[in-house]
């Protein structure tokens, strides 16, 4: 569903205008909270649910979630605006689990099962019984039948089925979550298992019912904004192309500006700092064999999941700023009085400025998706801007940080260039399910001598949660922009 614009995506960017007109234009917060639902779901007939009720329903925590509150509880009665005292703040609000199943959205989709469609021709052969090792499978009215009490969800019969006729049904956002933290409530719908959960976001990309959502920082961003506070903003390398085919690099930073920002940075400037400190590690502690094999520190769910899974590799996580956290520390020392903001397409970085264990210098965090929300609650159209402003703070090598293999990309390049005689061995992985895999093989000496990348989203940055285009014309924008620095390598100091 990745790139396509959905009733699910329709509805999120709905919920993101209104909040953040909401922070805008509200002279009564309570009341004009009360009244969003109504206003958001005002038909008769309902859009996308069985009723109205329903559909306001889920537009009310969708609301709640938006504003960096916590979902109601189901057991007991919570006003709506409950705790909206908390959130009306003009600084970092963050209330955890980041990522959370709003109940009343939940379709309670089939968990891993095996069931016989239409399709089925009832075989005189009908091998589907022949296989299975449980005997689940009978014929009942001359087509094949599987008795979910005795199915071990094995999948033989759907193997040899000449028809195709088994489906195996899987819930969507289970199959995109590579930690198996998507479990089942007591009522058979989704939940996610916090502790095993890294926040990356591909759940709630890939739920149909748009029943999983993360929490937003835009009604405090906006507040600070208001306060006269300065705000400066960092844009990720992946920003390029997610705000319109028009929308050059220039005319985003006018329209940044435009929106209240008093600057805008490159994240990638961090992530030029990044590569040159990480090929620098390698070289030090890879290529002298006192480390068996370098972690890529960039990306937050990659680090969450080797530091929960696999605690024996945490040694080897390059102690590298991440870009963010770098291009902050810059933004601060040359703007001691401003607040920062990073604008990306990544859910897992709200966890990050929020982390104790490193300081990130970072007050605010937004998705490209949350902002387009606050674009529109403005009325600014960024396709009409005259473009005032220039874009050129990073080398190309910290642009290509956006897409899958771009980080190993940078940081091998920066060896070749600044250690001649360091041979570098390469390896990246992209989806948590494969990041698990290659710190398996990491974990078992398999990949010794190696600098390892690691994306939780299949194709980089460019797949985050937030992000608002096709992943594959995303990747192609981000190369353009790359090839268009002034630089290709970050100086060595």
């Amino acid at each position: 569903m990745r790139g396509i614009d959905t009733q699910v995506r329709k509805v999120r960017r709905r919920v993101f205008k209104e909040v953040a007109n909401l922070a805008y234009t509200s002279t009564n917060l309570i009341d004009d909270m009360e009244a969003l639902p109504y206003k958001i779901v005002n038909a008769e007939n309902p859009e996308y649910w069985e009723s109205i009720y329903r559909e306001r329903a889920v537009v009310r925590e969708r609301i709640r979630l938006a504003m960096g509150m916590s979902l109601r509880p189901e057991n007991m009665p919570v006003h709506m605006t409950h705790g909206v005292e908390e959130s009306n703040i003009a600084e970092k609000y963050y209330e955890p689990p980041l990522m959370q199943v709003i109940p009343s959205a939940c379709n309670k989709c089939p968990n891993n099962d095996y069931t016989v469609t239409d399709k089925c021709m009832g075989c005189l052969a009908h091998p589907c019984r022949e296989v299975c090792p449980r005997g689940a499978i009978t014929m009942v009215n001359g087509k094949s039948y599987i008795d979910q009490d005795k199915c071990i969800r094995c999948g033989k019969c759907k193997s040899v089925c000449p028809y195709d006729a088994i489906s195996h049904q899987v819930r969507p956002c289970a199959a995109a979550c590579g930690v198996n933290a998507i479990k089942d409530d007591e009522q058979k719908r989704a939940c996610i298992d916090s502790e095993l959960c890294v926040s990356c976001g591909q759940c709630m990309v890939s739920c149909p019912f748009g029943a999983i959502a993360d929490k937003s920082q835009i009604f405090q961003l906006i507040r600070a904004m208001q306060s006269g506070k300065k705000i400066i903003a960092q844009v990720a390398p992946a920003f390029v192309g997610q705000f319109g085919k028009e929308v050059t690099p220039d005319i985003f930073k006018t329209a940044l500006k435009q929106l209240g920002f008093y600057e805008v940075y490159e994240t990638a400037i961090g992530a030029d700092a990044g590569a040159i400190a990480e090929a620098e590690h390698y070289v030090e502690k890879v290529a002298t064999g006192e480390l068996p094999f370098l972690l890529t520190s960039c990306c937050p769910s990659w680090s969450m999941l080797a530091k929960k899974f696999f605690p024996e590799t945490i040694g080897s996580i390059s102690n590298a700023l991440t870009p963010m956290v770098a291009t902050a520390r810059v933004i601060k020392e040359e703007h001691p009085d401003a607040s920062v903001v990073f604008i990306g397409p990544c859910a897992s970085k709200k966890l990050e400025a929020s982390r104790r264990t490193v300081r990130s210098d970072v007050d605010f965090v937004i998705t490209f998706e949350e902002l387009v929300g606050m674009f529109e609650a403005k009325g600014i159209l960024l396709d009409q801007i005259e473009a005032m402003e220039h874009m050129d703070d990073a080398t190309g090598a910290g642009r290509g940080y956006g897409v899958a293999g771009g980080v190993a990309s940078a940081i091998e390049d920066c060896i070749r260039e600044y250690y001649p005689d360091v041979e570098v061995n390469i390896e990246h992985a992209e989806s948590l399910a494969e990041c698990k895999k290659m710190l398996m093989l990491a974990k078992a000496g398999k990949k010794n001598g190696c600098l390892i990348e690691g994306m939780a989203c299949p194709g980089g940055c460019v797949a985050g949660a937030g992000t608002n285009i096709p992943v594959p014309q995303a990747a192609k924008e981000v190369n353009s922009f790359k090839q268009c620095a002034k630089c290709k390598l970050p100086e060595k100091e």
